[in-house]
């Protein structure tokens, strides 16, 4: 079994990232990490499409095609998703006619750091993810400053994304 981990952002997303990571091993699940920021995409606009081919980012999903599963870590921004998420979306829809096979039907749970609460950003993944055809998980992670990772919440998430990715492929 193989999960994929994306990751919008670097710092203590990140760090929220490892900790999924560290979880899945312990279960010899294997990983596998896409960090958007490093993608350095542009700014999708209908101009900036002209002068760069998304072709790359479909070659890009399409070696994590093989995954069962995902877990989707962003901050929040402005009470929503972080521009890179937003961005990486768009791009994902331009880059193959059917873009959303990357994604349909595939379990994902979604989990946030985030100093000014995070459930917004929350809210908002569920939504774009669920029009990506993506199945979001009931449970999600929210961590703060003030509210570390509960292990046995990542527990409980983790054993349903497995059990969920099992489901769906088998």
């Amino acid at each position: 079994m193989k999960i994929c981990i994306v990751v919008a952002s670097q710092g203590k997303n990140m760090e929220l990232a490892r900790e999924f990571e560290k979880f899945f091993s312990q279960k010899n699940v294997q990983t596998e990490f896409i960090n958007i920021v490093d993608l350095n995409l542009p700014l999708y606009t209908t101009k900036s499409e002209s002068s760069f081919s998304a072709a790359d980012l479909a070659e890009k999903l399409k070696e994590h095609y093989s995954v069962q599963g995902y877990v989707f870590v962003a901050p929040e921004y402005n009470g929503s998703s972080p521009p890179a998420f937003s961005n990486f979306l768009a791009w994902t829809s331009r880059s193959s006619k059917n873009w959303r096979d990357h994604f349909n039907n595939r379990p994902v749970v979604i989990a946030t750091h985030s100093a000014g609460g995070g459930l917004n950003v929350l809210a908002a993944m569920r939504l774009q993810l669920s029009y990506l055809g993506m199945n979001v998980l009931g449970r999600q992670i929210h961590t703060t400053p003030q509210k570390v990772v509960d292990p046995a919440s990542l527990e409980i998430v983790c054993n349903q994304l497995i059990d969920h990715s099992r489901m769906s492929h088998s």
